[in-house]
């Protein structure tokens, strides 16, 4: 019986180890941020570190950062089109209480010719298509529109599938675009298979 009891004490605490929490990307809609092994300080430094990369000043819709956090670690992903912001994002993270190391994974998209181009016109056709302005009126947008080399990225959250369908479309008829990749995911309403 007790080395039953030392075995399944071993399998949680190796459980606990490899939990972590993701976020990618860090919107405003992303309201649950809670540790799978239910350890407090992480969940408290998850929404620590959401909240300072909200609070970014150059942080745009046009910028993907995510992170993850296990244990007092912060592992920073994503691209970004201004590389100060890269720096802005570990300082802001470093100094939370409770974090012990800072990965940044945050990379520089390159500038290509046409991106800046594609960028504008996504972000015109996708926020006046149907419903979806409702979105750029956020303080923090929850749609971002990520462009590298002419590839386009759509991440974040809508409320249902139909907007997701309608970002989808009107990303797709910009002239010039290589490729759409909709990874917008959809909170409050059903999804459908």
């Amino acid at each position: 019986m007790k080395r039953a009891f030392g075995l399944l004490l071993a399998a949680l605490l190796s459980t606990a180890a490899f939990a972590q929490i993701k976020i990618d990307p860090v919107v405003p809609d992303v309201k649950a941020v809670a540790s799978p092994s239910g350890d407090k300080n992480e969940t408290r430094i998850a929404k620590e570190v959401r909240h300072e990369l909200l609070m970014l000043p150059y942080y745009s819709i046009f910028d993907d950062l995510g992170f993850e956090v296990r244990g007092a670690n912060v592992e920073l992903n994503g691209a970004v089109n201004d590389g100060t912001l890269i720096k802005q994002a570990e300082n802001a993270v470093k100094d939370i209480e409770g974090v012990g190391t800072v990965t940044n994974n945050i990379k520089l998209l390159t500038p290509f010719p046409d991106d800046v181009r594609i960028r504008r016109e996504a972000y015109r056709k996708i926020f006046s298509t149907g419903g979806l302005s409702q979105y750029a009126w956020e303080a923090a947008p929850s749609i971002h529109i990520i462009v590298d080399r002419g590839r386009i990225r759509l991440i974040g959250y809508v409320n249902n599938q139909g907007d997701k369908d309608l970002a989808n479309i009107a990303a797709n008829g910009i002239p010039g675009v290589f490729g759409v990749t909709n990874e917008l995911q959809v909170v409050n309403g059903k999804q459908s298979k």
